[in-house]
């Protein structure tokens, strides 16, 4: 297996994070060689300074944690972030929109996330799938894959669940080889980490990133 700790995107959402451990985030994943390093918004500049001369990349959150802000105020978000540093953004989808499959809108929405990067920020689209059945899984995965977002991730981490095999797989098999999965949420071992990348994940989102890499050499 490919080595799991460049897989990881190294995440500290918490509202309350401060600048000292914002600063410790971007320590550790210069130290441990994570993919990238994820925070809000208000934190990517200050991590474009800590991460300056790395190969670390920059990822943000767009219309986090609930999705359900305008397409309009996503592409703002998006525009701010990478002028800011972005090298990534991972956006919730309009998960009421999907749940009254007004699928227009729910394109309409990624797509001005797309647009806004306009290949200058890769886009992920968390579709949360604690909250969705499988159809609505699907159909998540689908829209993200015809509205030209380049990965499909499972969960922000704040809702009521996180990534499970199951989920991982079902994206996998939607979505083909050519998009990226990101298992994120609730992912806190190294066998937990595994289990995901088997399932058909590329890409790992986590807070615990630290503890499961000292793991593999245990």
């Amino acid at each position: 297996m490919k080595n799991i700790g460049s897989m990881i995107d190294h995440t500290l959402l918490k509202p309350e994070a401060t600048s000292e451990m914002i600063e410790t985030l971007c320590k550790e994943a210069k130290e441990y060689g994570f993919f990238s390093v994820c925070v809000n918004p208000y934190y990517v500049k200050q991590v474009k300074e800590e991460l300056k001369g790395s190969e670390v990349k920059i990822a943000t959150v767009i219309g986090f944690p609930l999705g359900n802000t305008t397409k309009e105020v996503k592409a703002f978000e998006s525009s701010e972030a990478i002028k800011n540093g972005a090298d990534e953004l991972d956006m919730v989808i309009n998960i009421a929109a999907l749940k009254n499959r007004d699928y227009d809108v729910v394109e309409e929405d990624i797509k001005a996330v797309v647009d806004a990067a306009n290949g200058s920020a890769l886009v992920k689209v968390i579709i949360e799938t604690c909250l969705l059945n499988d159809d609505e899984k699907k159909k998540a995965c689908e829209i993200a894959k015809s509205a030209g977002a380049d990965f499909v991730k499972t969960s922000t981490g704040f809702s009521t669940g996180g990534a499970t095999e199951e989920d991982v797989k079902l994206m996998r098999e939607t979505v083909g080889e050519n998009l990226g999965v990101k298992a994120s949420g609730g992912i806190r071992d190294y066998e937990t980490a595994k289990k995901m990348v088997n399932a058909g994940a590329s890409r790992i989102g986590a807070s615990s990133s630290v503890k499961i890499v000292k793991e593999i050499n245990n």
